[in-house]
C-alpha cells in the first residue's frame, strides 16, 4: 500500500461544496475528451474514496469510466441527463432521490463531464425544489457564488423546469 500524501489522491477539478459536508460537485474525475488523463482519474477517485463519499452520482449522458469506481471501491449511481421531453420526470425523480439520500446523511459527490450549464441548473433547481432556497433568482445567485461561474440561458431553463415540478408548500 502506498504511503505519504500521494496515497490520499488529488482533489478533483472544480470541486465545490453545495451543501457543506453533504453534497459536492466536480468535473468528471480525470477530465473529459482530449483533456482526459487516466492517471489523474485514478488519483482523483482515490481522493474521493479517502474522503468517505457514500456515493458518486454521474449525470453524464454516457457511462464513460464508471467501471473505474468499482475498481477503486467507490459506490456510484448513473443518472444520465435526458432529452428535453423527459426533463420534468427526470428532475422529479432525481431531486426526490437526492433528498432521500441527503436525509439519510449520506455524503454525495455529483458530476457531469464538466461543470456545465446543465449541472449548475440542476443544482439551483434542487435548492428550489426542496425549498432550501425557494426563490429561483436567489438559488441561481447562490450556485453562481459557490462555483464562481455564471448560469446562462440553458441552466436557467433547467431551473424553470424545476419550478414546474416543485411541490407546493
Amino acid at each position: 500500500m502506498a504511503k505519504g500524501k500521494w496515497a490520499q489522491g488529488i482533489t478533483p477539478r472544480h470541486f465545490d461544496w453545495v451543501i457543506k459536508d453533504q453534497l459536492a460537485i466536480c468535473e468528471r474525475p480525470g477530465g473529459f475528451g482530449e483533456n482526459h488523463r487516466k492517471v489523474r482519474r485514478q488519483e482523483e477517485i482515490i481522493w474521493i474514496r479517502e474522503q468517505s463519499f457514500d456515493r458518486v452520482i454521474s449525470i453524464s449522458p454516457a457511462p464513460h469510466n464508471l467501471h473505474n469506481y468499482d475498481e477503486m471501491g467507490v459506490r456510484w449511481l448513473h443518472w444520465p441527463y435526458p432529452g428535453t421531453d423527459e426533463i420534468g420526470r427526470y428532475l422529479t425523480e432525481s431531486y426526490t432521490n437526492l433528498a432521500v439520500m441527503l436525509g439519510e446523511h449520506r455524503k454525495l459527490l455529483l458530476h457531469g463531464d464538466e461543470i456545465s450549464e446543465r449541472l449548475l441548473g440542476f443544482l439551483a433547481g434542487y435548492l428550489v425544489f426542496t425549498g432550501m432556497v425557494p426563490e429561483s433568482p436567489k438559488a441561481i445567485s447562490l450556485i453562481e457564488n459557490i462555483t464562481s461561474r455564471q448560469l446562462g440561458a440553458d441552466g436557467r431553463r433547467v431551473v424553470s423546469e424545476a419550478l414546474k415540478v416543485t411541490p407546493e408548500r
